[in-house]
Order: C-alpha cells, then structure tokens, then sequence
C-alpha cells in the first residue's frame, strides 16, 4: 500500500559540479526548450504521492535555483539548499532541510526523463520493505578487467543490476544509515545497505538516463521529442 501523500518528501540531490559535461552546468543546460533541472522537478510536481520536495545545489548556483523555482511555480519545493562535498554530504543536508515524513524519495536532478508512474512504483516497492531502489538488468556481457587491460573473468549478467534513482526509503531509516555512514558511496541504498537492511530492486526505465555528457542531453532531447511516458 503506497504511503498517505502528505507523509511522502523528495530530495533532488543537484548539487554536482558537471566536470564531464564540459563548458556550462547541465542541470541548467537548454532542453526542449527549458533548463535540464525544470523537467526534473516537473515530474515530481505533479506526482500526486509527493507532498514536499527539497532542491539540493551548489553553493553558486542556489540564486538562479531559487528564481528557476519562482519563475515556474513549482510550489512543491519547500527549499532550495546547498550541497556538500560529497553526494551524500548533499542528500544529508536535504535530509535536514527537509524534515520529518513517513517517506523520503532521493533523485539525480541529471535524470530529466523521470515519471510520476516511476515514483509511485518506488513507494509501493519501498513499503515492502523500508527501501527499494530503480534498476535495470544489464544486457551487455560482464568482464572483469585487471589494471593491465587483461580479463580476469566473465561473471554472470543475470547478478548484476544497474542503479539508477528515485531511491525510496523510510526517513527514519535513511537518517540513521547517514549518521551511521562510513566511507564514501556512490548512493543511498549502500548506506542503507551497510545496516543490513533489504534494499528492494524495482524495474527501472532505459528512458531514465542520466545526462552527464553533451551525448547524453542530445538523447534526452530526442526522447523528450517523442513524448514523456506517463
């Protein structure tokens, strides 16, 4: 059973610096007529189990975040607040910024092309156990490779799954696994993970890719020309 609306909090985690992208900030790159992050925050606008999101930016970019969200009405977002150091120095932040809610949804602000029906399926996912996470299986053959280019071994596809966001948790549970959190990780579910809690995989979307390369803004482009899927 899907989380009341009003117990529902999003954190769009923007506050990376866009080094493979090259000259410009993606999250505020042109596309389809409207800066990258707009259609990031659209999405979660008008899901309608999102009650209250938190944008999370660089320092140098929380002015023109804050008149992005003025200027398009996005009355879901409470605060617009600065990153960390780290993605999950930022997600904790947004954590704090945010407060309290029975439920807290963790996206890239990079993946443009995510849905509300996504959303909706990470809260139903995540109320089976406390966590669950967008994936995909891959589809390409797996090597392992030593650091002179030479294969160790091929391992078996069908164990490996690749992340994407939303990532949806118990609050309470996600701030624990952040006070908790040792080392660096490159999401949220690894600190979660590390509690020994059950992180729940639910099928993610080939569409919801996340632009970190020109390359990749000319394909969102292309499939936002098609139509969003619902």
């Amino acid at each position: 059973m899907l989380a009341q609306p009003e117990s529902v909090g999003a954190i769009i985690a923007a506050a990376g610096r866009s080094r493979r992208f090259g000259d410009g900030d993606k999250l505020f790159a042109p596309l389809v007529g409207r800066p990258l992050i707009a259609h990031t925050l659209a999405a979660f606008e008008v899901c309608r189990a999102v009650q209250r999101m938190v944008l999370v930016l660089a320092a140098e970019n929380l002015e023109r975040g804050c008149r992005l969200v003025d200027a398009a009405g996005f009355d879901k977002v409470v605060t617009v607040c600065a990153g960390g150091p780290r993605r999950q120095d930022s997600v904790r932040l947004g954590l704090e910024a945010l407060g309290e809610c029975r439920w807290v949804v963790v996206h890239d602000g990079a993946r443009p092309l995510v849905t509300a029906a996504l959303i909706e399926a990470g809260l139903a996912a995540a109320a089976e156990t406390g966590a669950a996470i967008a994936a995909l299986p891959l589809t390409d053959t797996l090597k392992e490779v030593a650091a002179d280019g030479l294969i160790r071994q091929t391992l078996n596809r069908g164990e490996f799954w690749a992340a994407q966001t939303p990532q949806v948790f118990d609050y309470d549970l996600l701030r624990q696994a952040h006070r908790q959190a040792q080392g660096e990780v490159t999401d949220d579910a690894a600190l979660v993970e590390a509690l020994g809690q059950r992180v729940k995989v639910f099928p993610g979307s080939p569409r919801n890719l996340k632009v970190t390369t020109p390359a990749d803004l000319a394909l969102a482009a292309a499939l936002l020309a098609e139509g969003r899927e619902s």
